[in-house]
Parts: structure tokens; sequence; C-alpha cells
């Protein structure tokens, strides 16, 4: 039995209507959502801030573990410093050419506080004795050897021997060999030395104090090393 085309009509009606009303329950769903999203998007800059804050924190930390700590100071003056096993804190290895520079140095040298030992082959050499002989010696008797290194220098065939016993006495060098170039190029730098960093003389008061600065350096190493050697 058909019903009536108003009936039907009207089911249809109804039944369109029941379709498209929404759910409460997927408004409340989708409305929660949009809120639990915009809670977290607002309490993310202070989430950031406070994250930004720790690593600040932390590497603050960091760095002010990350300092060196200075090495204690040395008495290189004691009586029991190592520095006394030689005879000399420095030879000036030179040129005779350049004798006024090299006085002018171990004055210089010779007026700290320290009282620097030096060896000026003319000053300090022994009368009648070999100059093969003195000039090793005053290698082997010395903690750190100057080297002037000028024109006259490299001509100087006594020059470049006393440079070789310093190599032969110490290859690795530690400081002890203190190349200084004067009034020469870099190009001309020996080979022999260019493992090693020097000292140019531009100005005369600087390059007197670079050379006082890194014989001290070598010789408070030498007593701090002795010092913990004996503990």
């Amino acid at each position: 039995m058909r019903g009536s085309p108003a009936l039907t009509s009207r089911a249809a009606g109804w039944f369109r209507r029941l379709l498209q009303k929404p759910k409460q329950s997927s408004i409340h769903a989708s409305s929660s959502s949009h809120s639990t999203t915009s809670h977290s998007l607002s309490s993310s800059p202070s989430s950031f801030s406070s994250s930004s804050s720790a690593w600040s924190s932390s590497s603050s930390s960091s760095t002010s573990t990350a300092q060196p700590s200075r090495p204690a100071p040395v008495d290189i003056s004691s009586s029991s410093s190592a520095r006394w096993a030689k005879s000399y804190d420095v030879c000036i290895c030179h040129s005779e050419v350049d004798l006024e520079f090299v006085e002018e140095l171990v004055s210089y040298l010779e007026s700290q506080p320290q009282s620097l030992r030096c060896f000026l082959q003319l000053r300090d050499s022994v009368a009648g004795s070999a100059v093969m002989t003195e000039l090793c010696e005053a290698v082997q008797n010395s903690h750190c050897w100057v080297m002037l290194i000028t024109p006259s220098f490299l001509q100087d065939p006594w020059c470049r021997y006393q440079m070789h016993q310093a190599l032969a006495e110490a290859p690795m060098a530690n400081g002890r060999t203190i190349p200084v170039l004067k009034d020469i190029d870099r190009k001309d730098y020996p080979r022999e030395l260019r493992n090693l960093y020097y000292i140019y003389v531009a100005l005369k008061e600087n390059s007197f104090r670079q050379i006082r600065d890194t014989v001290l350096r070598y010789l408070e190493e030498l007593c701090r090393s002795s010092t913990s050697g004996m503990q």
C-alpha cells in the first residue's frame, strides 16, 4: 500500500534535517581540541624561555669551569732552584759586527730583578782557550741561547757552528733556542731554524722585553718541573 505524496514528502524532509544536524559530542570534541591547542601555543614561549634559561645556565657553568688554572708562581732565585745547575741563564750567539746591539741587550737582561746571567763571548771567554772549545762550553753551560741572526751572522762560520751546536744540544728546542732576526728579510731565515718561531727586531725595547720574557718563561718551567719531580 502506497502512502500519500504529502506524507512521503514530509518524511523525506524530516529525515534530511536529521542528517544535517551536527552532533553535540562532535562540537564539544572540536572545541576541546582547539582549546587545548591554543593553551599549548600560549604556554610555548614560557617553556622555551625556561629551556633557554636552563641552556644559558648550563653554558655559563661550562664556560666557568673550562677556564684553565694559572700555574703557581715559582721563585727561580731560590737557592734550591734548578736554575743554578748551569753557569749561565742565556748565551748570546752573535757576530762581532753586532757587538754594540748585543752589549745593550746583555746590559738590559743583567739589570732585571732576576739578575739574568749572560754569556758574552768577548767578555767571558777564557784568554788562550780554543775558540771551538769556548763556543761548545758556552752552549753546554747555558740554559737558553739567543741567536742574533743578522747579515753578518749568516756570513760568519763560527756563528753557524755555534748555532748547530745549540740545535744538537736540544733538538726539540722547548724554548731554549731563541732566534732573533735583525736587518734581514724573513726569506733569509736559516733553514735549520724554520721549525722555531722567532723574534723580529722592529723596536729595540720591545724585542728586549720579548727576549727577557722568553728566557724567564723557560727558567720558570724548568724550576716548576724540577720541583714537581722531587715531590
